[in-house]
Formats: C-alpha cells, structure tokens, sequence
C-alpha cells in the first residue's frame, strides 16, 4: 500500500467508524451506563473486532458471502435477530447509576458483534472494492495493512462515542431520564434492523 492509499484508506476508516451506527451506539450506551474506564472492553473489541473483519472481508471472505446467497441470508437474519436483541437489552437497562455492579458488553461480545452489524459489512465491502489493488502487493500484505489502519483510525472516533455516552452521566441522574436515554438508543439500533433486513 503506497502512502497516498494509506492516507486515503485512513481518511475512509475515521469517517466509516465515526459516523452514527449499530457500534457507535452500542458504545454511547456503554459508555453512558458504566463510563469510559469500564467501556474500555467494548471500544477495544469493537475497534479490533473491525480490523479483523476488514482483514478477513479483504481477504475473501466478503467474495464467499456474495457468491452464495444462502450464507448471504444467514448473515443478514442472525444479524437481525441479534441487533434486536441487543437493542432491547439496551432499551430495557437500568439507571446508569444503579448499573455500578452491572457487566457491560466485553471485548469478546463486542468483536462478535461486528460480524452481525450491518454498517461492518457494508463498510469492509466498499472498502475492498474500492482500495484492494491488483499491482500493490499480494492479497495478505494489503489485507492485514487494511485491517491495521482500520484499528489505528478507528480507536479515535469510536473513543468519541463511548465518552459523548459516558458525558451524558451526569445528565443523567434520574431513574426516568436514564431511562428515556436507553430506551432511545434501543430504538436506534433496532431501527438500522431495518437497514440490515432490506
């Protein structure tokens, strides 16, 4: 990957991970019932579980799914299934202060999460049609540098959203304005189920 394809995938990776989106508003509901220093997890394995995706997606992964409409669909309806799961987990949480024992999404849950939502796909898709190049080296190479500046660029603007959920604590404070607040970003996720199942 050449410098201006590093620079032009990076400028990509900020605004694909900082624009609204099934992650980024898991991440301001974490961050806004737990804080940043406990939604760490959930930033770190969004942020790689994104990087591996795009690793694999660039690698052939994507090429697989496309091809057969069947794997096509299992991803499409398990993804469905557990974004409104998710979102009612969330709309459903408890005051942000009551929640000091409460575990939030891990690492490992907000990876995995990745592989089911909907903007990952679509982001690791036009990202390998449109930066993957046949003279830049082999598939690996580009892959895992994709995968790379992907995490490195995504780290920042994802950090955005877990602290903007983290500031509003203190907005927060009621049992029913915690509760208004959860139930929002519920219906935000469960609404991009609609651009999942279309």
């Amino acid at each position: 990957m050449t410098t201006e394809q590093a620079l032009a995938f990076f400028v990509f990776s900020v605004v694909a991970a900082g624009t609204p989106g099934p992650s980024n508003v898991l991440l301001a509901a974490t961050g806004a019932n737990v804080g940043v220093s406990r939604g760490l997890p959930c930033l770190l394995g969004v942020t790689f579980g994104m990087g591996l995706m795009m690793f694999v997606v660039a690698l052939g992964l994507g090429t697989v799914a496309l091809e057969h409409p069947v794997v096509l669909q299992g991803i499409r309806w398990g993804g469905a299934v557990v974004l409104c799961w998710l979102a009612w987990r969330i709309a459903t949480a408890r005051r942000a202060g009551a929640l000091a024992a409460a575990r939030p999404v891990g690492f490992l849950g907000a990876a995995a999460f990745q592989w089911v939502n909907p903007k990952s796909w679509l982001v690791c898709a036009s990202a390998t049609a449109t930066f993957l190049a046949g003279g830049a080296g082999s598939a690996l190479g580009q892959s895992a540098a994709f995968g790379l500046v992907f995490v490195l660029a995504s780290l920042p603007a994802c950090l955005l959203w877990l602290a903007f959920g983290a500031a509003w604590q203190r907005v927060l404070r009621s049992e029913r304005a915690s509760r208004v607040f959860n139930a929002v970003m519920g219906a935000l996720l469960a609404a991009s189920v609609v651009l999942f199942v279309w």
